[in-house]
């Protein structure tokens, strides 16, 4: 005898009754060990909300997988066995991410720039910047791949697209050369200590401080206030000049102003 609508909703209710209590648990866990760590912080902050949504879903998943009403409507249920998989995809992913930005947010809290000698401070910065975005882009493309191959059939049709995707692979390719390009660029900028973030350089003739560096440009923020934008093979591929890779005092920007002839 297949389970009637009260007792899957009896189930269900039990089952987010349990996530709640677990949710409430935690939070006030982690708000007492806030008092004291820097880290609880900045978990109860990012981490809340997929948390407490990727309990929801679990408590869901395990409903459906005890009493089920729909026995006899088999697309209804693989239609929501799918939502609950995909949402348990989700939200895990969401969760890592945000643990991982968690990561460098606290890593990032060890070294300061605004101090003199900083330039250990500004590489590691760079550096830390560069593979918190690598990470959450293998995140996505991850959980992604994970949420295409939840569907029925995927797979097959996986394989009869990569069996003739010879020439459309190739056209690919050249079309995201530069693209991936600037993506190893970027790792290269992180590692290489060629840049870092907050370095004075001259670029295209124009001085000013480096503002950001990501996986695939560097933005350089110029001395009248402008932002010159770069794509990151242009720091591997093109001459420049950085006056603070051996120097920590960004003050000596300062002494651009003369060489360059025609600016203020």
């Amino acid at each position: 005898m297949s389970p009637s609508w009260t007792d899957f909703c009896t189930t269900l209710g039990i089952a987010l009754l349990v996530a709640a209590l677990v949710a409430v648990a935690t939070a006030v866990a982690v708000r007492v060990l806030a008092r004291r760590s820097p880290v609880a912080q900045h978990l109860s902050r990012t981490a809340a909300i997929p948390f407490r949504i990727l309990l929801v879903v679990i408590a869901c998943g395990v409903a459906i997988g005890r009493d089920a009403p729909w026995s006899g409507r088999e697309d209804l249920g693989q239609a929501i066995q799918l939502a609950v998989r995909i949402g348990i995809i989700v939200s895990a992913s969401w969760l890592v991410a945000a643990l991982v930005a968690v990561a460098g947010r606290l890593s990032l809290r060890r070294y300061r720039v605004d101090v003199p000698d900083n330039r250990v401070a500004r590489r590691a910065r760079t550096q830390v910047l560069v593979i918190r975005r690598l990470t959450l882009m293998v995140i996505v493309v991850l959980a992604a791949g994970a949420v295409l191959l939840s569907f029925p059939g995927a797979s097959a049709v996986g394989t009869s697209v990569l069996a003739s995707a010879g020439v459309i692979s190739i056209v690919a390719a050249l079309a995201a050369q530069s693209t991936l390009g600037n993506v190893i660029a970027g790792i290269q900028i992180a590692f290489s200590d060629s840049i870092r973030f907050d370095d004075a350089v001259i670029v295209e003739d124009e001085w000013g401080w480096v503002e950001e560096i990501t996986l695939s440009y560097v933005v350089v923020r110029l001395w009248d206030d402008r932002r010159m934008v770069l794509p990151s093979t242009y720091f591997t591929t093109t001459p420049f000049q950085n006056w603070t890779r051996n120097h920590s005092g960004a003050a000596r920007i300062g002494r651009l102003r003369p060489r360059l002839a025609g600016q203020p």
